[in-house]
């Protein structure tokens, strides 16, 4: 086919399948996806072919991206810059579903120069949440009215009746990724002052939040709220909060594993091979023995547990997940944190049959010309589907494919050059509905 468009998929991780399925239905796609083992999607999908590549082989990457029309970068967001930078050689659009980091950004003359697009922030969150907050945001504007407050959670988890373990989580993306995203700082507004909590206290500050019933969760912040305020062009907000949702119980136990050491990504010279799961624990706290009732006397003495019957219900989770146990631990990368999630990835994957969940919701409080007060909210309920896709598959990998097509297609609202993400109606309407086509739809609300 003349016009055939070359798409380069890097990674196959969770969510890329959807994404790759999205694309392979256009006759004029054809998709390699590049991946270090080699061995991916290829076989599923019409006009797919995997092939082995190293992204931190710098020479490799380029002469991959130079051999296609776009990229889509699925990769883990560190990787982002490196990719754009030989993007820009090539001159070859990029999409990414990450958030826009400082070393992308620092790139933006280069990529305006080059004359390609880099679009990110088309994933869930970020990605369908600016879609339906810049919608009800431009509505109420266009009806003359305000929104004084802006919050939006968002969490990937699993369905209430596979939340079956100590943690009340299941890894549905990056085992490293999900509990780093606990360890973060975050800022937000608050009645018009600036709010900041420092990643060592974030866990402590979860709180129940309802968003319908049926459902215990507790919200906390997330990273960076305040230039929301800016993006979504909500200039009279008072308050400006986007956090993460999270069964009650897992910030405590997050919290706890942190404080016993157990997030920690330094290189230990002791962590070697043959080490026991109670040996690590025995190091990291300076107990005298490694036995599980030394082990756990220590605990209580080191840490301070917010009641005793916390510290009864993470102790005996820590157990369950085998950190006291004389099993010699799987060492990986030569530190504790990596050692640990390859640990929990094993013990808390989703089993045949079971399904996640991924909930959305932002709440809107607006103040109309005539001084009436409404509360709106838009809320996904999205759960996966043990034969199909998981919900954060789909929500993901459908967002970033639709986005993408969008680009490829040449339509008006991404093809300035530029780093992008969709924080404009034009931009947003389309990939909303296309998303919308793929299931993936918010319900809009007045309480």
């Amino acid at each position: 086919m003349a016009d055939t468009v070359k798409i380069l998929v890097l990674g196959d991780g969770m969510v890329a399948p959807p994404c790759v399925e999205y694309l392979s239905r256009n006759p004029k796609n054809e998709i390699t996806v590049g991946i270090r083992s080699g061995k991916g999607l290829a076989a599923q999908y019409p006009r797919t072919k995997s092939i082995a590549l190293d992204v931190s082989n710098s020479a490799d990457l380029e002469a991959q991206v130079a051999a296609h029309n776009l990229v889509i970068s699925l990769i883990p967001y560190a990787h982002h810059a490196d990719v754009i930078k030989a993007a820009i050689k090539s001159k070859a659009n990029v999409v990414t579903t990450s958030y826009v980091s400082p070393a992308m950004r620092a790139l933006e003359d280069e990529v305006k120069k080059a004359g390609i697009v880099v679009l990110n922030e088309v994933g869930v969150d970020p990605g369908v949440d600016h879609l339906y907050a810049i919608k009800t945001i431009d509505e109420v504007h266009a009806k003359g009215g305000k929104i004084k407050e802006f919050y939006s959670y968002c969490g990937g988890l699993p369905a209430p009746e596979c939340a079956n373990n100590p943690l009340g989580f299941k890894f549905s993306w990056s085992p490293k990724g999900a509990i780093l995203s606990q360890r973060n700082s975050a800022s937000f507004l608050k009645d018009g002052k600036q709010v900041d909590i420092p990643s060592t206290e974030l866990m402590s500050t979860a709180k129940p939040y309802h968003v319908m019933d049926g459902y215990s969760f507790v919200a906390y912040p997330n990273r960076d709220s305040v230039p929301f305020r800016d993006f979504y062009g909500i200039p009279e907000a008072d308050t400006v909060v986007r956090g993460s949702l999270r069964y009650k119980g897992n910030p405590e136990f997050v919290q706890a594993l942190a404080g016993l050491g157990w997030v920690t990504p330094e290189k230990k010279e002791w962590l070697k091979e043959g080490i026991t799961w109670g040996e690590i624990q025995q190091k990291l706290i300076g107990a005298s023995g490694p036995d599980k009732k030394t082990l756990v006397n220590r605990i209580k003495e080191v840490y301070k547990f917010p009641s005793e019957e916390e510290a009864d219900r993470i102790i005996s989770g820590m157990d369950e997940f085998g950190l006291f146990s004389d099993t010699p631990a799987t060492i990986k990368d030569s530190n504790i944190f990596d050692t640990l999630c390859y640990q929990l990835a094993q013990l808390l994957n989703f089993k045949p049959g079971e399904r996640d969940l991924v909930m959305l919701q932002h709440k809107f409080v607006v103040e109309w010309r005539d001084g009436k007060k409404d509360t709106l909210t838009s809320t996904l309920e999205l759960l996966g589907d043990p034969n199909g896709f998981s919900a954060m598959a789909l929500s993901v990998g459908a967002t970033c494919g639709v986005a993408t097509q969008l680009l490829l297609d040449g339509h008006p609202a991404f093809t300035k050059p530029g780093i992008h993400a969709p924080y404009t109606r034009e931009m947003c309407d389309p990939i909303r509905e296309g998303v919308a086509k793929e299931g993936v739809v918010l319900v809009e609300k007045v309480l």
